[in-house]
């Protein structure tokens, strides 16, 4: 199992990223797929998922109506559009997968890509 990060960088509060995640070595029907986020000094936290064999995502209350995930099978790869950035979103954001139903314990993880938000 391969998961490799990209597009994280430097943006001005209210600016948009698109975060990619290509995946490789495993089936997208069996993991649910997820992006979790840790700022420094702070304990990792999901971002957002999309269930196991898709048909449901997950937002967390703090980015829900900026962020979108979405997945395309047919490349692997899974996305992240973050929108309406804020320097609270500052962070290093992972992609990852669960062989549960929800991303509640992830068996994989990528290396993580570093976003920073300048007020």
């Amino acid at each position: 199992v391969q998961l490799v990060e990209s597009g994280g960088g430097l943006v001005q509060a209210g600016g948009s990223l698109r975060l990619s995640c290509a995946a490789s070595g495993f089936s997208f029907d069996d993991y649910a797929i997820g992006w979790f986020r840790q700022a420094p000094g702070k304990p990792r936290e999901g971002v957002s998922c999309i269930r196991k064999a898709g048909g449901s995502t997950y937002y967390a209350d703090s980015v829900k109506g900026r962020f979108t995930m979405s997945s395309d099978n047919a490349k692997n790869t899974v996305f992240l559009q973050m929108n309406s950035l804020r320097p609270e979103d500052t962070a290093v954001y992972y992609c990852s997968i669960d062989s549960r139903m929800w991303c509640s314990a992830p068996d994989y993880w990528g290396q993580g890509t570093q976003v920073t938000v300048a007020s």
